[in-house]
């Protein structure tokens, strides 16, 4: 065991035991480090791990306390994709998906979008106003293909709260995290190359796969603890690949957040073997507690990862403003940059930049962080109260995207056909896998406010899948 394991293995022992009942406060993370003799980041690491094992919560300026019945009673299974590389299919349905996503009369249950209706937004509204109001004309052309100083001084500081020390002059500002992802398989890999990813994946990703004409390699992910470090070594050993792909911080579908010693083993598997990391780093700054987890890139010590980011996820997807800092291959980085979009648009980034510089940005987290957390617990207990018995969910400790594992007689592709006359839609888990599978799985959003019309729309989704249960379980005939 790490020293942290030791730690929450202690704190685990106490809560079962019954020294630390359903909402006890558990001690501080000093009262921890004196008992214990360990380092701040131990003893945050140690809660962190039973936050992910769905034994505890954080609630901000009080502390640590013990779950009372929030908490997922089943926990989706571990996943066991193919073991060799595969060519990426599903267009059809992620065109569906996004097709459907300006829909006015469908309830888009599984979209991968913020909530956008915070008043801490309307300063970004004010400063988009005024710069289209005052700006010199150089507003209105081509910034620097690097991106604007403005808004890479400003990442850069943000940066420090994952650990990751960059240079503005490191950072790469894109158009969206799409690109950034797009960029940096492209700066690593040529057609037929080989590309490792966690399995469930993020279908944008797998989508540039298929685009590039790559082939992706599904390693086993555990929902809590997330890329199986054992599978993607023999994977290195059997197959030549070319790039890691990963979303390790509150992962996008499943959920999970790779524990920081497992991060420090990813990158150190990556150096001996020589390869490439690319890290999808887009949910990070939703930690539900503080400090937000470090990133890959934290431990990157000869820049091998490429670390991708933005702020669609916590300001505004319209705004189309992302970043990478590509590390050892940032003359590629720039090259794909400028034979892919040149330049990003100019009154976005100085928008975003003036929003962060000026306090709004650090406000606006705190203030959604607290709602969606109180969301999370909401929409599981919607999930167990009115899906079928058996049914797996996820329990992020940040982010907005709830991963739920229905029983294997539920096809949620079909399911989404049925809910067509409710005007309904959910996010399929064949999406998230390059071959497919995931069927029996889906992907929900809790970033909205959870009206009443929204709860009535989860126990249709549930309602449905019992009967497709039922059906399985009827006799024939």
């Amino acid at each position: 065991m790490t020293r942290y394991e030791r730690v929450a293995a202690v704190l685990r022992e106490r809560i079962e035991h019954g020294l630390y009942g359903p909402g006890d406060r558990l001690p501080s993370i000093r009262a921890v480090c004196q008992e214990m003799a360990v380092g701040i980041s131990t003893a945050q690491e140690a809660y962190r791990q039973l936050m992910d094992a769905a034994l505890i919560e954080s609630r901000p300026k009080s502390g640590y306390f013990v779950l009372a019945g929030h908490a997922p009673r089943v926990l989706p299974s571990v996943s066991r994709p193919a073991q060799r590389p595969v060519d990426v299919s599903q267009w059809n349905q992620v065109l569906e998906l996004v097709a459907t996503q300006n829909e006015d009369d469908c309830l888009l249950l599984g979209r991968g979008v913020p909530n956008l209706d915070y008043a801490t937004l309307k300063p970004l509204s004010k400063i988009l106003g005024g710069l289209h109001r005052t700006t010199e004309l150089s507003g209105f052309n081509y910034d620097k293909l690097i991106g604007s100083l403005e808004l890479r001084q400003q990442v850069a500081k943000l940066a420090v709260a994952s650990n990751c020390l960059l240079h503005p002059d490191d950072i790469l500002i894109t158009t969206g995290c799409q690109e950034a992802l797009s960029i940096a398989l492209r700066t690593l890999t040529q057609p037929g190359d080989v590309v490792a990813v966690d399995s469930p994946s993020f279908y944008g990703t797998m989508q540039i796969l298929k685009a590039g004409s790559l082939k992706a390699l599904e390693i086993p992910t555990d929902p809590q603890t997330g890329i199986s470090l054992e599978a993607l070594e023999l994977a290195l050993e059997q197959w030549p690949i070319r790039a890691i792909q990963i979303t390790p911080t509150f992962n996008n579908p499943l959920g999970y957040t790779m524990p920081a010693e497992r991060k420090r083993a990813l990158v150190q598997l990556a150096q001996r073997f020589d390869v490439a990391i690319i890290e999808d780093d887009i949910y990070g700054d939703l930690a539900f507690s503080q400090p937000r987890p470090p990133t890959v890139k934290s431990f990157d010590t000869d820049g091998r990862v490429l670390l991708c980011s933005g702020f669609s996820k916590t300001l505004c997807p319209g705004l189309r403003v992302g970043w990478l800092a590509p590390g050892r291959y940032r003359d590629q980085a720039l090259h794909m940059k400028y034979v892919s979009t040149g330049a990003s648009a100019t009154l976005p980034q100085l928008a975003v930049a003036a929003f962060i510089a000026k306090g709004h940005f650090d406000r606006h987290l705190r203030s959604i962080i607290r709602q969606y957390q109180r969301q999370r617990d909401v929409m599981i207990d919607w999930v167990q109260r009115y899906f079928p018995a058996g049914t797996g969910i996820s329990y992020p400790q940040g982010g907005f995207l709830l991963w739920v594992e229905l029983p294997a007689a539920v096809d949620c592709v079909r399911l989404n056909e049925c809910l067509v006359e409710h005007h309904l839609h959910v996010a399929p888990g064949s999406l998230f896998s390059a071959s497919g599978k995931f069927r029996q799985c889906l992907r929900l959003n809790y970033a909205f406010t959870l009206t009443p019309a929204i709860e009535a729309a989860v126990r249709t989704v549930g309602a449905l899948a019992k009967v497709m249960v039922d059906e399985m379980r009827a006799p024939p005939g």
